[in-house]
């Protein structure tokens, strides 16, 4: 009888043991899904950071080439052609 009770006492005792160790690991992944959020939330400020700037580079590449820089000039072209497209294709919809 005693050795079945030293069977229960040492099953117990890993019971609680995988059970502290479940606990801890639980909070673990709270804390790393806590980190992921984060992570992901600076990300998505850094790609609207780095998307703004790009748009105010192409706004800033395409007043240079309006001003008269000969590097872009095709470019600027290309957007004014785009613009008078898309100016034609909104008053199109509202006449009908």
């Amino acid at each position: 009888m005693s050795e079945l009770i030293k069977i229960v006492d040492s099953l117990e005792n890993k019971i609680s043991k995988l059970l502290h160790k479940l606990e801890v690991l639980n909070n673990a992944n709270i804390e790393l899904e806590k980190e992921l959020r984060n992570i992901k939330s600076s990300q998505e400020n850094t790609s609207k950071s780095v998307s703004e700037w790009e748009e105010k580079y192409n706004s800033l590449k395409l007043a240079n080439s309006m001003l008269g820089s000969n590097t872009n000039k095709t470019e600027a072209k290309l957007k004014i052609n785009t613009l008078i497209r898309e100016l034609d294709h909104c008053i199109a919809q509202l006449s009908e």
